[in-house]
């Protein structure tokens, strides 16, 4: 994929309190960039400096104030219809898994496929099948959510993405709410998905690991980009001091 990103700006309202008048606050701030032809790309930065926001807009599921983006020299549409046209194309997995409670693992991955992509049920069965046997999933297929632990969550978040067969995944902090163990089987099945050749943009805290499956990397701060270009360079020779100081912090921890 090749990504060109171009003075995109979000700004949403903000409610008057005691301490500010009602305004709106600026979350992305004229940011641009641009990829090589890639197959991963990692956004990392500073919480709260803009990476889910940028994350959301790629996704299709947010329009920006202004700005626009292209994906291999297709831009992003604007008008709802086509916006829903495109979410169909592509995969998208949050930190709060987003599973319905009240069904199965396996009709939380049914459900996409005959309700919004067509397959019959029969179909949908068959084309789960496998990557469930893959990703050692389908023992766990008959329980609810409740009844899963983390980590098998959000796995089944990320095979709920997989299955529909997306142009594109989008991955925001999949591991922010897990514990260590339970962050190295999410980490470890989208290790494996990387090496398959899935084209992703991901969110990530985790720093080694970004080092391990991004081609290029953007360090997004304040709203804008302050660095990008490839991991190798990102991470071993970084120019920018505000980039320096982050690595030194995130990768002796």
């Amino acid at each position: 994929m090749n990504l060109v990103v171009t003075d995109l700006v979000q700004r949403f309202p903000v409610r008057a309190d005691r301490s500010r008048p009602a305004g709106t606050a600026t979350v992305l701030d004229r940011l641009s960039f641009t990829t090589g032809e890639i197959g991963a790309l990692v956004l990392v930065g500073p919480s709260g400096g803009g990476k889910s926001t940028l994350l959301r807009i790629l996704a299709g599921l947010d329009l920006p104030t202004a700005g626009t983006v292209s994906f291999d020299g297709e831009a992003l549409p604007r008008d709802e219809e086509a916006l829903r046209r495109y979410r169909r194309t592509v995969g998208t997995v949050f930190q709060a898994y987003n599973l319905f409670p009240h069904l199965t693992a396996m009709d939380n991955l049914l459900l996409p496929l005959v309700h919004v992509h067509g397959l019959s049920d029969r179909d949908a069965r068959e084309r789960v099948r496998e990557p469930l046997e893959r990703f050692r999933l389908a023992e766990h297929a008959h329980k609810r959510p409740a009844e899963l632990s983390g980590g098998q969550k959000q796995r089944i978040a990320i095979l709920r993405a997989l299955v529909v067969r997306p142009r594109r995944l989008f991955f925001d902090e999949p591991t922010s709410a897990l514990d260590p163990e339970m962050r190295a089987e999410v980490l470890e099945m989208i290790g494996e998905v990387r090496a398959e050749g899935a084209q992703f943009v991901l969110v990530t805290h985790e720093m080694a690991f970004a080092r391990r499956v991004a081609d290029e990397i953007a360090f997004i701060a304040d709203g804008a980009v302050l660095a990008a270009g490839s991991a190798k360079e990102f991470f071993e020779q970084p120019t920018e001091p505000r980039v320096r100081s982050f690595l030194q912090l995130t990768m002796a921890t």
